[in-house]
């Protein structure tokens, strides 16, 4: 069947948004290496140097405010300050209680005030009084354009109200609680490692790099990580109807949050020391290739690629990117190859670039170890694909997406033919005679 006769689904993004935020985080990159700006203010600053051309090429070029899943009606006359009062006060007093809620969380957890996290922490701490203050105007603005302003910020608010202000939808109460669950989680870890991730690309000495493949493959893995943590840290930050880049909804499977939360602090199962660490009595990919610079050259280059493959992942998300979210469907870049691209080369990676089959030790039971580990690994983040397509299933879109890809990516066709299955092929439709 040709192309032509099975289109692929439109993507919810384009290829612009997240181009334009990689030429402002490059410039910003050169610019802050040749004053040699690596603080943590610089890291922060790169984040923006990628959010702001996203978002400009969002308005302007893409026009996303004028999609109709915003919820916003441009066309329509602006209802009246007061009588939308009433509605905005009820969400101002739900998205206010969200805050405070999360703040509480914060200074429970005991984590969030040590290490990289307090630079998160100083920072949200720095911005609250200003979130505050504007998110008044703004859903005020806001609640005056949309088709329906009772959405579920509004139920958030009526349940935290009470009785005064209408009985609270509650399946919209959990969507709710849900979504700001991933916002308050991730954003502060994102936060907290842009800086690290900036000046490890700030910091690096180019000195005899293109001679020396194990200083080169360091040095361009580190600038997709770095463009990989500003690209999702811009994501998490962006919520917003305008923008159409708002949290549908967040993943209502506990299994789907398991999965997702034993790949992050502090719950983080795979870390030096944890319960999947695969690193006992093994190296790293480098000492395995010391002296043999063919094949270092080689296994870099794969380990380069793959990571570049992990960032285009996220780049593809432009202004959208999130965990346990669902905030419009992709069709475009890698994910016309894969559902999960970012898994997929991933755990690649960490087979290649830990190679655990081969030991300092020699230990055999050293070597199972590692090899079991690390497949369990793999299948925390099988579990994490198969949570998200659970969730994202509830949209006919991704359900097009998921039939089409099934019948022309190149992954999902190799693991079919490696199992058997035949995919499904759709008539094509026949003119009449």
């Amino acid at each position: 069947m040709s192309k032509s006769a099975d289109p692929c689904p439109k993507s919810a993004v384009s290829h612009g948004v997240g181009i334009a935020g990689l030429v402002g985080l490059g410039l910003w990159t050169l610019v802050a290496r040749h004053y040699g700006m690596n603080g943590p203010n610089a890291g922060l600053a790169a984040v923006v140097a990628c959010g702001i051309p996203m978002v400009l090429w969002s308005l302007l070029v893409d026009k996303v405010h004028r999609n109709p899943s915003t919820g916003i009606d441009w066309n329509a006359p602006a209802r009246s300050v007061r009588s939308m009062l009433d509605t905005s006060l009820v969400k101002i007093a739900g998205l206010w209680a969200t805050w405070l809620a999360i703040a509480v969380c914060y200074c429970i957890g005991r984590w969030y005030w040590t290490g990289s996290y307090r630079f998160a922490m100083d920072l949200l701490m720095a911005a609250a009084p200003w979130l505050l203050l504007l998110s008044i105007p703004y859903v005020i603005w806001l609640d005056r354009r949309l088709v329906e302003p009772r959405d579920a910020c509004f139920a958030f608010g009526q349940w935290v109200i009470g009785g005064a202000a209408g009985k609270a939808d509650m399946a919209q109460v959990a969507n709710h609680a849900r979504a700001w669950a991933v916002k308050g989680f991730f954003t502060a870890f994102m936060i907290s490692i842009v800086p690290g991730n900036f000046a490890s690309v700030i910091d690096w000495r180019l000195d005899g790099l293109l001679h020396n493949p194990v200083a080169l493959t360091g040095f361009l893995i580190g600038i997709m990580f770095m463009i990989d943590v500003c690209m999702a840290t811009v994501g998490y930050l962006l919520t917003m109807k305008p923008l159409d880049s708002h949290i549908r909804t967040a993943n209502p499977y506990l299994g789907g949050w398991l999965a997702a939360l034993l790949c992050y602090p502090p719950f983080v199962m795979m870390g030096a020391g944890g319960p999947f660490d695969y690193h006992g009595g093994g190296a790293e990919w480098d000492v395995w290739t010391r002296g043999m610079p063919a094949l270092q050259w080689g296994l870099g280059a794969l380990l380069v690629l793959l990571t570049a493959i992990y960032a285009w992942a996220t780049v593809a998300f432009g202004i959208r990117f999130s965990n346990l979210t669902h905030r419009g469907i992709l069709t475009h870049g890698p994910y016309r190859w894969t559902r999960h691209p970012a898994y997929l080369t991933k755990n690649l990676f960490w087979w290649f670039s830990s190679l655990p089959f081969l030991t300092t030790t020699g230990s055999l039971t050293d070597m199972v170890r590692n090899c079991a580990l690390l497949g369990v690994t793999n299948a925390v983040y099988y579990w994490r694909a198969r949570t998200e397509e659970q969730h994202l299933s509830a949209d006919p879109a991704y359900q097009a997406y998921s039939d089409w890809m099934a019948r022309n990516a190149p992954v999902p066709r190799f693991f079919a033919w490696v199992v058997g299955r035949k995919p499904d092929v759709p008539r094509e439709t026949q003119p009449a005679e």
